[in-house]
Parts: structure tokens; sequence; C-alpha cells
């Protein structure tokens, strides 16, 4: 099993990346792959909905994003990393996101969710609930921890001092490994839920 994680921050090695760590190293114990991408730091322009993907199955501009949908295919579950800044995610990986989940086509169904946010004080809720609506609009259960999944510091490092968050950290990575596991073995027994045809309702009447 494997999964795929977002740095969305700036910084390489900074607090975010403590985060990671801690998530990757229960993975580890889990014998779950991980593999991490740096985001932040990239040069990722927003959808400027021209709907090109609508017809080719992938982003018009053939950047990161592209390179990430394949690999985000190919994974079990997807962690979103993110610094807080003015109680949303680094732009960056917000414009990255939106051209990621609206451009690829692949069921995401039963593929399982988790973000994780970081912040010197405040603005972790905001960030973490905008993360999550990735997840819950196209099927994606969302892993759980011991509470939100939040981690503190303000200079490079001092996230290592939070020791609940470091364990929120490892709680989650712990219910993550054990919900794609379980939904694997359901896969194998079950199969994916039924879907239904999509039946697209606009507000506005022509």
């Amino acid at each position: 099993m494997k999964v795929l994680i977002l740095n969305g921050s700036p910084r390489v090695n900074g607090n975010t990346t403590v985060a990671i760590n801690e998530l990757a190293k229960i993975f580890e114990q889990e014998n779950i792959e991980t593999e991490t991408l740096q985001i932040g730091n990239k040069d990722i322009r927003g959808c400027i909905a021209c709907g090109s993907c609508g017809k080719t199955g992938k982003c018009a501009f053939d950047d990161a994003v592209n390179e990430i949908a394949s690999k985000f295919e190919a994974t079990d579950g997807l962690i979103l990393a993110s610094p807080v800044y003015y109680a949303s995610a680094n732009a960056t990986l917000i414009a990255c996101l939106d051209r990621l989940f609206y451009s690829t086509h692949f069921d995401k169904t039963m593929k399982v969710g988790a973000s994780v946010v970081v912040a010197r004080r405040g603005g972790c809720s905001a960030t973490f609930d905008e993360l999550n609506k990735y997840f819950t609009i196209c099927g994606m259960p969302v892993a759980s921890s011991q509470y939100w999944n939040s981690l503190h510091g303000r200079e490079k490092g001092d996230a290592e001092l939070d020791a609940e968050g470091l364990q929120t950290m490892r709680t989650l990575a712990r219910n993550m490994s054990f919900l794609m596991k379980s939904i694997a073995l359901g896969k194998e027994k079950f199969g994916l839920p039924q879907k239904e045809e999509w039946t697209p309702t606009h507000f506005i009447k022509k």
C-alpha cells in the first residue's frame, strides 16, 4: 500500500516537514510506503476554467499537477499538509489541488484522505476544514485522529516541541493505516459502493 503526501510549505525541512516525518515513521512501521512531494515552492498557477481537461483528461498547463495526477491515481491514500496563512492553506497548494481534483477523471472512491495543518497559533481549524473539502466531494473517506490534525511552531523546528501535536500525527497515521487496510479487505469481499448516474441540478434555470 502507498500514501502520497503533498507538502504545501515553501520551506524545505520546516515545521510542516516535522509533521510529515512523524507520520512517515508510523507508516513505515505499518509497512505502508510513502512518497512526499514538496509543492509549496513550485511555480503552479490556478485554474482558468478553460475546460480542456474535460476532453483530454489532464490539465492544459503541463506542470507538476499532471505529474502528481498519475501518482495520486496509483496510491491508496493522500495527505495534504500545509502551513497556515491568514487562516487558509498556502495559495500554491490550493491552486495545485483545484486543478488536480478537477482535471483528473479516475475514480477516487474509497481512497483515504487526511489533512495536516501547521501554524504559529491560530487559523488551523479553518485551514483543516478547507483541505478536507477536496476529499469529501469525491467519495474519499477522511481519516481522523485524537484531535484535529494540527501542529504548532513558529521558528524552524519549533513543532518538534509540540508533544500533543506529534502524538496526534502518530495516531492519525495509525488510524489511516487501519482504514486503508480495512477498505482493501472490503473492496476484495464486497467491491465498491454502487454509483448512480450523476444528476446535475443547477440553481439557475433557463
